[in-house]
């Protein structure tokens, strides 16, 4: 079952969203109302998503927990808030969230965004293993290999190729 981090300011739309993933069969075993209460949660159990309240108790907001988070573990942050203005939705796209849900919104628009959020976030991780993969394979190569861009440019060189 994967577990969901709820950070919110407002008790009620908390424990709203807690019972909503629950009966969607997400585990939401705590909430948080400020940002350093979410990341106490987050350094005892890290979660598989994050369910972000932009507005919260404290000195921080959620697009600065959100930086925080995004510095030590690999979470993905759907963002939830009563604020669509341009400044805090640039501010927020500067964190790489997964999704951005403006209040109020229907339980079927917070399903969708969770699943695309856990699902784009597993699609990133396997390409960040496959990209791995690929760059271990080019440099363990005997021969040189060059790669360039469709200028013609130098995007790429193994070892061998800058030893020559």
């Amino acid at each position: 079952m994967k577990t969901i981090l709820v950070v919110e300011d407002d008790a009620i739309i908390a424990k709203d969203l807690q019972c909503n993933l629950a009966r969607m069969g997400y585990n939401v075993p705590v909430t948080a109302q400020s940002g350093d209460e979410a990341l106490r949660a987050i350094e005892e159990s890290v979660p598989d998503l994050i369910l972000m309240d932009i507005g919260l108790k404290g000195t921080m907001d959620g697009v600065e927990v959100a930086h925080h988070i995004r510095k030590k573990w690999d979470v993905p942050i759907i963002f939830l808030t009563s604020y669509s203005d341009e400044v805090t939705l640039q501010r927020a796209k500067a964190t790489g969230p997964y999704g951005y849900l403006v209040k109020p919104f229907r339980v079927n628009e917070l399903r969708i965004s969770v699943e695309v959020g856990m699902h784009k976030h597993c699609m990133d991780l396997l390409q960040g293993q496959r990209e791995r993969w690929y760059a271990t394979t080019l440099e363990s190569i005997g021969d040189a290999v060059i790669a360039t861009d469709a200028e013609g440019r130098i995007t790429f060189m193994n070892a061998v190729a800058v030893a020559v």
